[in-house]
Protein backbone atom coordinates (compact mmCIF):
# COMPACT_ATOMS: atom_id res chain seq x y z
CA UNK A 1 0.00 0.00 0.00
CA UNK A 2 1.11 3.97 -1.10
CA UNK A 3 4.28 4.79 1.95
CA UNK A 4 2.51 7.85 3.24
CA UNK A 5 4.08 9.13 6.37
CA UNK A 6 3.55 12.28 6.74
CA UNK A 7 0.51 14.01 9.78
CA UNK A 8 -2.97 13.58 7.82
CA UNK A 9 -4.47 16.73 7.60
CA UNK A 10 -8.66 17.23 9.40
CA UNK A 11 -10.61 17.36 6.62
CA UNK A 12 -14.59 17.35 6.59
CA UNK A 13 -15.18 17.58 2.72
CA UNK A 14 -14.99 13.95 2.24
CA UNK A 15 -18.54 11.81 1.61
CA UNK A 16 -18.18 8.63 3.08
CA UNK A 17 -18.98 5.20 1.10
CA UNK A 18 -22.40 3.19 1.80
CA UNK A 19 -22.19 -0.44 2.20
CA UNK A 20 -25.39 -1.47 1.37
CA UNK A 21 -25.19 0.42 -2.51
CA UNK A 22 -21.63 -1.07 -3.23
CA UNK A 23 -22.86 -4.79 -2.12
CA UNK A 24 -26.71 -3.59 -4.34
CA UNK A 25 -23.98 -3.73 -7.12
CA UNK A 26 -21.60 -6.17 -6.87
CA UNK A 27 -23.25 -8.92 -4.96
CA UNK A 28 -25.12 -11.33 -6.05
CA UNK A 29 -26.41 -15.24 -7.31
CA UNK A 30 -23.07 -16.40 -9.40
CA UNK A 31 -20.88 -13.31 -8.61
CA UNK A 32 -17.46 -13.69 -6.39
CA UNK A 33 -18.13 -11.10 -4.06
CA UNK A 34 -20.62 -12.05 -1.29
CA UNK A 35 -20.87 -8.60 0.87
CA UNK A 36 -18.91 -5.12 0.69
CA UNK A 37 -18.57 -3.97 4.36
CA UNK A 38 -17.46 -1.14 5.37
CA UNK A 39 -15.87 0.18 8.85
CA UNK A 40 -15.35 3.45 9.78
CA UNK A 41 -11.91 2.68 11.37
CA UNK A 42 -9.35 -0.35 11.35
CA UNK A 43 -6.16 -1.21 12.35
CA UNK A 44 -5.53 -3.29 9.11
CA UNK A 45 -8.13 -4.43 6.36
CA UNK A 46 -5.63 -7.15 6.01
CA UNK A 47 -4.91 -8.05 9.29
CA UNK A 48 -8.81 -8.83 9.67
CA UNK A 49 -8.87 -10.89 6.65
CA UNK A 50 -6.39 -12.87 7.29
CA UNK A 51 -8.06 -13.55 11.20
CA UNK A 52 -11.21 -14.12 9.36
CA UNK A 53 -9.72 -16.73 7.53
CA UNK A 54 -8.02 -18.87 9.85
CA UNK A 55 -12.02 -18.99 10.88
CA UNK A 56 -12.84 -20.62 7.37
CA UNK A 57 -14.20 -17.47 5.81
CA UNK A 58 -15.32 -18.13 2.49
CA UNK A 59 -14.32 -16.50 -0.21
CA UNK A 60 -15.53 -13.18 -1.75
CA UNK A 61 -15.17 -10.92 1.19
CA UNK A 62 -14.63 -7.48 0.58
CA UNK A 63 -13.64 -4.96 3.41
CA UNK A 64 -13.23 -1.08 2.77
CA UNK A 65 -11.74 0.59 5.56
CA UNK A 66 -12.29 4.61 5.42
CA UNK A 67 -9.40 5.48 8.26
CA UNK A 68 -6.45 2.60 8.43
CA UNK A 69 -4.65 3.25 11.70
CA UNK A 70 -2.30 0.54 11.33
CA UNK A 71 -2.11 -0.20 7.62
CA UNK A 72 1.09 -2.27 6.23
CA UNK A 73 2.81 -2.30 3.27
CA UNK A 74 5.67 -4.64 1.91
CA UNK A 75 8.74 -5.05 3.60
CA UNK A 76 6.84 -4.16 7.25
CA UNK A 77 6.40 -0.53 6.11
CA UNK A 78 3.82 1.72 7.76
CA UNK A 79 0.44 3.07 5.44
CA UNK A 80 -1.24 5.93 6.50
CA UNK A 81 -3.68 8.55 5.44
CA UNK A 82 -6.38 10.93 5.99
CA UNK A 83 -10.03 9.43 6.48
CA UNK A 84 -12.05 8.87 3.58
CA UNK A 85 -9.45 10.18 1.18
CA UNK A 86 -8.44 7.14 -0.62
CA UNK A 87 -9.46 3.56 -1.44
CA UNK A 88 -8.60 1.40 1.79
CA UNK A 89 -9.82 -2.34 0.98
CA UNK A 90 -8.59 -5.81 1.27
CA UNK A 91 -10.39 -9.10 -0.68
CA UNK A 92 -10.56 -12.63 0.40
CA UNK A 93 -9.67 -15.40 -1.85
CA UNK A 94 -8.77 -18.92 -2.04
CA UNK A 95 -7.27 -19.13 -5.56
CA UNK A 96 -7.26 -23.61 -6.74
CA UNK A 97 -3.45 -22.87 -8.15
CA UNK A 98 -0.13 -24.17 -8.14
CA UNK A 99 1.92 -22.33 -4.91
CA UNK A 100 4.12 -20.87 -7.21
CA UNK A 101 1.66 -19.45 -9.39
CA UNK A 102 0.08 -17.12 -6.71
CA UNK A 103 2.74 -14.47 -7.17
CA UNK A 104 0.64 -13.11 -9.84
CA UNK A 105 -2.36 -12.72 -7.76
CA UNK A 106 -0.36 -9.08 -6.75
CA UNK A 107 0.65 -8.57 -10.46
CA UNK A 108 -3.31 -9.57 -11.32
CA UNK A 109 -4.41 -7.12 -8.58
CA UNK A 110 -2.76 -4.28 -10.20
CA UNK A 111 -3.41 -4.85 -13.50
CA UNK A 112 -7.38 -4.60 -12.39
CA UNK A 113 -6.92 -1.83 -10.30
CA UNK A 114 -5.03 0.08 -13.26
CA UNK A 115 -8.17 -0.23 -15.89
CA UNK A 116 -10.24 0.75 -13.28
CA UNK A 117 -8.52 3.90 -12.55
CA UNK A 118 -7.90 4.88 -16.49
CA UNK A 119 -11.70 3.96 -16.83
CA UNK A 120 -13.44 5.90 -14.07
CA UNK A 121 -11.11 8.66 -12.87
CA UNK A 122 -9.07 9.32 -16.34
CA UNK A 123 -5.74 8.96 -15.15
CA UNK A 124 -3.37 6.62 -16.78
CA UNK A 125 -1.33 5.23 -14.77
CA UNK A 126 1.61 2.39 -14.98
CA UNK A 127 2.51 -0.58 -12.59
CA UNK A 128 5.89 -1.45 -11.15
CA UNK A 129 6.70 -4.60 -10.29
CA UNK A 130 5.87 -6.47 -8.18
CA UNK A 131 2.99 -3.55 -5.97
CA UNK A 132 3.01 -0.32 -7.04
CA UNK A 133 0.63 2.07 -9.26
CA UNK A 134 2.42 4.99 -10.65
CA UNK A 135 1.22 8.14 -11.95
CA UNK A 136 2.71 9.40 -15.31
CA UNK A 137 5.92 11.51 -13.43
CA UNK A 138 6.54 8.25 -11.46
CA UNK A 139 5.08 9.06 -7.71
CA UNK A 140 2.56 6.55 -6.44
CA UNK A 141 -0.76 6.49 -6.53
CA UNK A 142 -1.16 2.87 -4.96
CA UNK A 143 0.56 -0.27 -3.25
CA UNK A 144 -0.97 -3.71 -3.40
CA UNK A 145 -0.03 -6.16 -0.59
CA UNK A 146 -0.95 -9.95 -0.71
CA UNK A 147 -0.85 -12.04 2.44
CA UNK A 148 -0.80 -15.62 2.19
CA UNK A 149 -3.64 -17.54 5.23
CA UNK A 150 -3.58 -21.26 4.56
CA UNK A 151 -5.62 -21.88 1.62
CA UNK A 152 -6.80 -18.52 1.30
CA UNK A 153 -4.83 -14.97 0.20
CA UNK A 154 -5.84 -11.63 1.47
CA UNK A 155 -4.63 -9.12 -1.31
CA UNK A 156 -5.13 -5.20 0.21
CA UNK A 157 -4.92 -1.63 -2.30
CA UNK A 158 -4.50 1.53 -0.92
CA UNK A 159 -5.32 3.95 -3.81
CA UNK A 160 -4.60 7.73 -2.99
CA UNK A 161 -8.30 9.53 -3.96
CA UNK A 162 -8.70 12.87 -2.74
CA UNK A 163 -5.08 13.45 -0.80
CA UNK A 164 -3.67 16.47 -1.03
CA UNK A 165 -0.24 17.62 -1.39
CA UNK A 166 0.51 18.45 2.39
CA UNK A 167 -0.83 14.83 3.18
CA UNK A 168 1.21 12.76 0.76
CA UNK A 169 5.26 12.24 1.10
CA UNK A 170 7.24 13.76 -1.89
CA UNK A 171 7.12 10.47 -3.72
CA UNK A 172 3.43 10.40 -3.59
CA UNK A 173 -0.16 11.65 -5.51
CA UNK A 174 -3.47 11.03 -5.53
CA UNK A 175 -6.41 10.66 -8.57
CA UNK A 176 -7.25 14.07 -7.69
CA UNK A 177 -4.13 16.17 -7.82
CA UNK A 178 -3.25 14.24 -11.50
CA UNK A 179 -6.39 15.01 -12.57
CA UNK A 180 -7.09 18.70 -11.15
CA UNK A 181 -10.42 17.28 -10.56
CA UNK A 182 -12.85 15.59 -8.51
CA UNK A 183 -13.00 11.90 -7.82
CA UNK A 184 -15.90 9.44 -7.07
CA UNK A 185 -14.18 7.17 -4.43
CA UNK A 186 -16.77 4.70 -4.60
CA UNK A 187 -16.94 4.80 -8.81
CA UNK A 188 -13.10 3.92 -8.52
CA UNK A 189 -13.63 0.87 -5.62
CA UNK A 190 -17.14 -0.52 -7.98
CA UNK A 191 -14.40 -0.12 -11.21
CA UNK A 192 -11.87 -2.18 -9.70
CA UNK A 193 -13.96 -4.87 -8.01
CA UNK A 194 -15.43 -5.06 -11.42
CA UNK A 195 -12.05 -5.28 -12.98
CA UNK A 196 -11.08 -7.46 -10.72
CA UNK A 197 -13.30 -10.67 -10.54
CA UNK A 198 -12.97 -11.44 -14.50
CA UNK A 199 -9.30 -11.18 -14.50
CA UNK A 200 -9.28 -13.57 -11.23
CA UNK A 201 -11.88 -16.42 -12.80
CA UNK A 202 -10.02 -16.44 -16.55
CA UNK A 203 -6.43 -16.91 -14.09
CA UNK A 204 -7.94 -19.79 -11.88
CA UNK A 205 -9.97 -21.41 -14.45
CA UNK A 206 -6.88 -21.90 -16.36
CA UNK A 207 -4.87 -22.82 -12.61
CA UNK A 208 -2.49 -19.24 -13.05
CA UNK A 209 -1.61 -19.99 -16.12
CA UNK A 210 -0.14 -16.11 -16.58
CA UNK A 211 -0.19 -16.95 -20.56
CA UNK A 212 -3.24 -18.41 -21.76
CA UNK A 213 -5.56 -16.25 -19.18
CA UNK A 214 -3.92 -13.61 -20.65
CA UNK A 215 -2.77 -12.03 -17.67
CA UNK A 216 1.14 -11.94 -19.03
CA UNK A 217 0.40 -10.20 -21.85
CA UNK A 218 -1.82 -7.69 -20.14
CA UNK A 219 0.36 -6.74 -17.01
CA UNK A 220 3.40 -6.28 -19.77
CA UNK A 221 1.42 -3.46 -21.15
CA UNK A 222 0.88 -1.72 -17.98
CA UNK A 223 4.47 -2.44 -16.83
CA UNK A 224 7.09 0.22 -16.59
CA UNK A 225 9.45 -1.81 -15.04
CA UNK A 226 10.53 -4.38 -17.70
CA UNK A 227 12.63 -2.43 -20.18
CA UNK A 228 14.10 -0.46 -17.44
CA UNK A 229 17.05 -0.10 -15.74
CA UNK A 230 16.61 -0.51 -12.29
CA UNK A 231 18.20 -0.80 -9.00
CA UNK A 232 16.77 -3.52 -6.57
CA UNK A 233 17.34 -3.65 -2.80
CA UNK A 234 16.72 -6.72 -1.82
CA UNK A 235 14.99 -8.51 1.72
CA UNK A 236 18.78 -8.88 3.37
CA UNK A 237 19.59 -5.34 2.13
CA UNK A 238 21.86 -6.34 -0.37
CA UNK A 239 21.21 -4.34 -3.57
CA UNK A 240 21.27 -5.16 -7.43
CA UNK A 241 21.75 -3.32 -10.70
CA UNK A 242 20.50 -3.79 -14.31
CA UNK A 243 17.84 -4.19 -16.96
CA UNK A 244 14.74 -5.64 -16.24
CA UNK A 245 14.51 -8.06 -19.15
CA UNK A 246 11.10 -9.91 -18.34
CA UNK A 247 8.69 -11.17 -15.76
CA UNK A 248 8.56 -15.29 -15.74
CA UNK A 249 6.07 -18.15 -15.45
CA UNK A 250 6.09 -17.51 -11.82
CA UNK A 251 5.73 -13.43 -11.27
CA UNK A 252 9.79 -13.26 -10.31
CA UNK A 253 11.31 -10.18 -12.37
CA UNK A 254 14.28 -10.99 -14.35
CA UNK A 255 17.37 -8.91 -13.91
CA UNK A 256 19.61 -8.74 -16.63
CA UNK A 257 23.18 -7.78 -14.41
CA UNK A 258 27.16 -7.80 -15.13
CA UNK A 259 27.11 -11.32 -13.53
CA UNK A 260 24.21 -12.96 -15.28
CA UNK A 261 20.49 -13.07 -15.16
CA UNK A 262 19.13 -13.05 -11.49
CA UNK A 263 15.54 -14.36 -10.89
CA UNK A 264 13.78 -12.13 -7.84
CA UNK A 265 10.41 -13.00 -6.40
CA UNK A 266 10.74 -10.00 -4.14
CA UNK A 267 12.60 -6.66 -3.63
CA UNK A 268 12.32 -2.91 -3.54
CA UNK A 269 12.35 -1.58 -7.24
CA UNK A 270 13.43 2.16 -8.30
CA UNK A 271 13.37 2.79 -11.83
CA UNK A 272 16.97 4.24 -12.86
CA UNK A 273 16.17 5.42 -16.72
CA UNK A 274 12.72 4.49 -17.34
CA UNK A 275 11.65 1.56 -20.00
CA UNK A 276 12.54 1.94 -24.02
CA UNK A 277 9.55 0.05 -25.08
Amino acid sequence: MPDNSRTAVPTGDRPGLDAAALTAEMAGAGRLWRAVEVVEEIGSTNAELVARAADDAAEGLVLVAEHQVAGRGRLDRTWTSPPRAGVTVSVLLRPDVPAARRAWLSLLTGVALAEAVSATAGVRASLKWPNDLLAADGTKLAGILAESAGTAVVVGVGLNVSTRREELPDTGTSLELVRAAPVDRSAVLLGFLRALEPRYRRWVEVLGDPLSSGLAQDYLAWCSTVGATVTVTLPDGSAVEGVAEAVDWDGRLLVRTPAGVLELASGDVRHVRPSTR
